[in-house]
């Protein structure tokens, strides 16, 4: 399984520092050319490699982790997403209600992915906070996943669980997912709740 983030800001490089802890590979891309972004990626860890946007989307699994109003210029880099996971990490807030067609903000992002697996997740921490070592005092912080696919969900629970998180699965997009949604300049229920589950 190969991993890429695209986007390169506070949150993209937490997400890459998750990925440096457990020495997992990861590309890391954004609209900035790679050497651009070589240096940092680099002082994250070795197994952080920033590419370009086309070779990162060769990843099986991808995070989405742009500003919202990016995410259909991403979605247009490949005609297909076919075989292709891809985690929102995005967040809505303040984008109007009507301009997602009444949808949650996920289910409006993955209409833009064709023939992907969308899963909603790693988006109701702030990213300092998602920067730190989740294991903290024998327990792991919390990351909460939602998706309309379910065996989508179990893959990427098994990826938070390699990178010491312990995934929370709330169930589709418009169930269980809405409490991690922003909608309108309303947060979902979830989001900033930096929760910890003990080891069983």
């Amino acid at each position: 399984m190969s991993y890429a983030i695209v986007g390169f800001g506070a949150v993209g490089q937490a997400l890459a520092q998750a990925f440096a802890r457990k020495n997992i590979d990861v590309t890391v891309a954004s609209r900035r050319p790679p050497e651009v972004l070589a240096p940092q990626a680099g002082a994250i860890g070795p197994t952080v490699v920033a590419k370009s946007l086309r070779d990162a989307l060769e990843a099986d699994t991808i995070f989405l982790a742009v500003p919202f109003g990016e995410h259909r210029e991403v979605a247009k880099a490949l005609p297909s997403w076919k075989g292709k996971t891809v985690i929102d990490v995005t967040n809505a807030f303040g984008i109007p209600v009507e301009e997602l067609d009444g949808l949650p903000s996920s289910a409006f992002v993955a209409k833009s992915f064709t023939g992907g697996k969308l899963v909603k997740g790693f988006n109701h921490l702030i990213a300092a906070t998602l920067a730190t070592d989740p294991v903290v005092e024998g327990g792991h912080r919390v990351v909460f996943l939602s998706s309309d696919d379910e065996d989508a969900t179990a893959s990427v629970a098994d990826l938070a669980r390699q990178l010491g998180f312990a995934p929370v699965e709330l169930g589709k997009l418009n169930e269980g997912g809405a409490l991690v949604h922003a909608r309108g300049r309303t947060w979902g229920q979830l989001i900033f709740q930096d929760l910890f589950r003990k080891e069983q």
